[in-house]
């Protein structure tokens, strides 16, 4: 049964969000939630909570600690409602290379803008392409999901901006210049896809 809803949220204000040096000292996927980010997860939650109210919702989860902390929070209010949650790989943040010096990330920064901010990979990294390709297998993995006469109606995905902006790139079909023309969404700001009265989906919360 297809959900009539699909809420996708950014984590929660992560230390590398508070100070961009500690990418240069922490791998990316152990990066934590400052003491804010907590608190934002645990007011997106109220807030799911108030979007879903008595009905279902099953989750789908970067493995990033910080993504991981932000599900824990907004779990805290939606529990009741919770059908399973499934960590999945493919929704993890871009890869930007390992452990980047402040000076090189402006390097590697001012070279995307010239080569193109979709298709530059910077060493040991991803390119957004890269990212809508594993994004197109996790929808697909999803697709077969709703399938099941069982499916619940909700659908959470906690995820990071990259991969955000390219999940709703593939999901809406956007060309290349209309995914550039997106907004980066704030710590814990949600997005809401939801089936209209035709059986369509369009978002109705969001960038």
């Amino acid at each position: 049964m297809k959900p009539k809803r699909i809420i996708i949220i950014r984590h929660g204000q992560s230390e590398g969000n508070a100070d961009h040096s500690v990418y240069a000292k922490v791998p990316d996927h152990e990066i934590k939630l400052t003491k804010r980010g907590k608190h934002e997860s645990l007011a997106a939650g109220a807030e799911i909570a108030n979007i879903i109210g008595q009905e279902k919702i099953r989750a789908y989860v970067s493995p990033f600690k910080r993504t991981r902390q932000t599900f824990e929070g907004i779990a805290k209010r939606i529990e009741p409602n919770l059908t399973d949650m499934l960590e999945d790989p493919r929704i993890r943040e871009q890869g930007f290379g390992n452990l980047v010096s402040m000076d090189r990330a402006k390097e590697l920064l001012e070279e995307r803008a010239e080569y193109g901010k979709f298709y530059f990979r910077p060493p040991n990294g991803e390119s957004s392409a890269d990212v809508y390709d594993r994004i197109s297998t996790f929808m697909e993995s999803m697709y077969r999901a709703f399938e099941r006469p069982d499916f619940p109606p909700n659908v959470l995905i906690v995820t990071h901006g990259g991969a955000l902006r390219v999940f709703l790139m593939r999901w809406f079909r956007l060309k290349v210049e209309e995914y550039l023309a997106l907004g980066h969404a704030d710590n814990c700001q949600i997005m809401i896809i939801e089936m209209n009265e035709k059986g369509k989906y369009e978002l109705v919360q969001g960038l």
